[in-house]
């Protein structure tokens, strides 16, 4: 039974009954770049930012999940969506940095990131 409970932990929040709306993925990389790019300029208060890019992720890795992909960014996405506690400035700031870099295909009309087999 706690193998049950232990591998249902390791799906993604995105499947969660009430997880965040699942945007077209182009239109969820967006907003994760947006917010990626907000932390990095440091254009609000720390709590307002983890706020943005917490949603953001969660948002991302709902559109990964709906639209079938399976990439680094979409990676990221999950493994932060199941974050608990708050993110120290750091933190936020290496994730910023991993979502500009991993979204660069996405963002300028390119294929997107190369798909990873498991």
């Amino acid at each position: 039974m706690l193998a049950l409970l232990g591998a249902a932990s390791l799906r993604p929040a995105a499947a969660v009954m009430g997880g965040p709306k699942a945007h077209p993925y182009a239109q969820a990389v967006g907003t994760s770049v947006r917010a990626a790019e907000a932390v990095l300029a440091q254009t609000g208060t720390e709590t307002c930012l983890r706020g943005k890019l917490t949603n953001a992720m969660l948002g991302l890795s709902a559109s990964c999940e709906a639209s079938g992909q399976r990439n680094p960014l979409c990676q990221l996405a999950d493994q932060v969506s199941v974050i608990t506690g708050p993110w120290s400035l750091g933190a936020m700031e290496d994730t910023a940095r991993k979502v500009i870099l991993l979204a660069a295909p996405v963002a300028v009309g390119g294929p997107g990131p190369v798909e990873v087999n498991r």
